[in-house]
């Protein structure tokens, strides 16, 4: 019988594995820095959200209130301010809107991806742990939202060090230290916007794994030291928000003050106001494209998930556990949207990325990524030459948007087809995702460039102030928050929530007190309800969200009935000296 041989020593010249696991967890980093960083300068906030937040950032540094919120001069209630400071203190440190709105989310993300890779690594060994960081920064809606200035990126980071340490004590425990920052990880993202609570959802099936002797038991003390790590964190801003709002005779801080604690929390999960959408949105309109590519694999990560989990394979159980638990949660609410998705996509990875290196060779995946492929490259490149040679539909289009980025799109297909040849369909995952990356670093660039013009109203306001003068004051009933921070004048605004023909009646009595110099940017849907205002006078100042604006100056409100005591009167700070 030949002698057993004794395993190969690495010559000491050579680099160790831990060292090569290093070197390659930089590159990763570095990558997704490039990759999610790429673009920052190039745009300025966009529509819905990120306007308004850059917006309340830049009225905390300009005002120094900084424990309420406010939009315009008004109070903004709906969401707790700590995703307000990150932005603000990115724009003071960069000195510019442009180059500090979207750090904090960049920031979120890569934090993400270095808890994901880490507590991989500790579970499954650092091969896993690459391959599922290359998941993560493959996967759709986890570099949409890192490339917008939205709070969910930055409420993922908190979720995720809270899963990362009640994982860590769970799995690899006890580590009480970690235990307690999960917790206050939780806590902070309470008071980034209310669900940070999220990886509690870990906790019935770690009670069973428990019993089972898979998991660290629970400790009654544990769970009371969490627990007061969360609300200690929460109480740094709650308790003196609440005792502000008291004791003070600030009537509106009493409504932001009952509107943040009730109203944006059961309130808005238990009888939604807006965004209704039925219960299987998410499973059907919603996860399809948020989990790409990463939900190909589904169809052969099931039965793999359930064999493990059969073992009793807690590493797989808990954070899919928390993946279910998410998105029923969500589903059972009236109120959905898309974004509230985001949190699933690190415990989805957490999950997967054991499976990954038997599913990546697999015929399967590869061929349905493949199919994928071909779609999206497809749609490009047809629309891209049909926009290049007049279709009348892309034509019109392009009309109603100002934009016509067939040349990108065409480039798009291209790199599709381009990938497809090369990688073949064996490969149809790595070319899918290497063409997602193509597609982000266009995005960020070719796109931005393309669109930033069109969404954001920067150049309008500016002819605005040229054709009003940069000292006459400006009114803007049923604002969006782009045009207040864009404005280059002093402005005005009526509230936010003040009915429509109040803002009006309001605005028509302060534009007829001084008519010479106070003027109204109003969408013409609006104005056509007013026959009183002498259009002649008024300026088209072209399309922007989708609508007509025109700028009305005071002469042409002489014939209006206006009331000075129908709504309240803000003034921006942000275009004040």
């Amino acid at each position: 019988m030949p002698d057993r041989k004794t395993p190969t020593q690495r010559p000491a010249f050579l680099p160790s594995p831990e060292h090569d696991y290093r070197l390659l967890w930089t590159m990763l980093m570095l990558f997704a820095l490039v990759l999610l960083g790429l673009g920052i300068g190039l745009r300025d906030p966009w529509p819905a959200d990120e306007p308004r937040f850059a917006l309340n950032a830049l009225e905390m540094l300009d005002t120094g209130q900084f424990w309420f919120p406010h939009r315009g001069g008004e109070l903004y209630p709906d969401k707790p301010p700590v995703f307000m400071w990150l932005s603000a203190l990115a724009i003071a440190v960069t000195g510019s809107v442009r180059m500090g709105f979207l750090l904090p989310t960049v920031l979120a993300a890569l934090g993400v991806l270095a808890l994901v890779v880490d507590l991989t690594r500790r579970l499954h060994g650092p091969r896993i742990a690459l391959l599922g960081g290359v998941a993560l920064i493959s996967t759709l809606q986890f570099v949409l939202q890192a490339k917008t200035a939205q709070i969910d990126m930055v409420l993922t980071f908190f979720t995720t060090l809270g899963a990362y340490g009640l994982l860590r004590h769970a799995l690899l425990g006890p580590a009480r230290h970690w235990w307690l920052t999960g917790w206050a990880a939780m806590g902070l993202g309470i008071i980034t916007k209310g669900v940070g609570f999220l990886p509690l959802l870990l906790l019935p099936a770690w009670l069973w794994l428990a019993r089972r002797g898979e998991a660290t038991p629970l400790d009654g003390k544990d769970l009371a030291r969490g627990v007061a790590a969360l609300f200690g964190v929460i109480a740094l801003w709650g308790v003196p928000m609440i005792l502000i709002a008291t004791f003070s005779d600030d009537a509106s801080l009493v409504a932001y003050r009952d509107n943040i604690l009730f109203k944006q929390t059961g309130e808005r999960y238990a009888n939604a106001w807006h965004h209704h959408e039925p219960w299987y949105y998410y499973l059907l309109e919603v996860l399809p494209w948020a989990w790409l590519p990463l939900v190909l694999a589904l169809p052969w990560a099931v039965p793999a998930w359930w064999r493990r989990i059969k073992r009793g394979d807690a590493r797989i159980l808990l954070p899919l556990s928390g993946v279910i638990l998410i998105v029923l949660f969500f589903s059972l609410s009236a109120g959905k949207r898309g974004v509230y998705m985001l949190p699933t996509i690190p415990l989805l990875v957490l999950a997967l990325a054991p499976l990954l290196p038997g599913l990546l060779p697999r015929r399967g995946p590869n061929w349905l990524a493949t199919v994928v492929l071909v779609l999206l490259g497809g749609v490009f490149l047809v629309a891209g030459l049909s926009g290049w040679l007049g279709l009348p539909a892309l034509t019109e289009l392009s009309l109603r948007y100002g934009i016509e980025p067939w040349g990108w799109w065409v480039l798009l297909g291209l790199v599709a087809a381009g990938l497809l040849a090369w990688l073949r369909p064996r490969r149809g995952m790595a070319a899918l995702a290497l063409w997602l990356v193509a597609f982000w670093a266009s995005w960020s660039t070719w796109g931005y460039l393309l669109q930033d013009p069109v969404r954001s109203p920067r150049d309008m306001m500016t002819r605005v102030a040229q054709l009003t003068g940069d000292q006459a004051w400006l009114a803007l009933p049923s604002f969006d928050e782009e045009f207040l921070l864009q404005s280059r004048q002093p402005t005005v605004h009526f509230g936010d929530n003040t009915p429509l023909p109040a803002q009006f009646s309001r605005a028509f009595g302060w534009m007829q007190q001084a008519p010479a110099t106070r003027w109204m940017l109003a969408e013409e849907s609006h104005l056509e309800d007013y026959g009183c205002v002498d259009m002649a006078l008024a300026h088209d100042m072209g399309q922007q969200n989708s609508d007509e604006w025109w700028l009305v100056p005071g002469s042409a409100v002489s014939g209006c009935q206006g009331d000075t005591e129908a709504a309240p009167l803000f003034v921006a700070p942000t275009t004040v000296e």
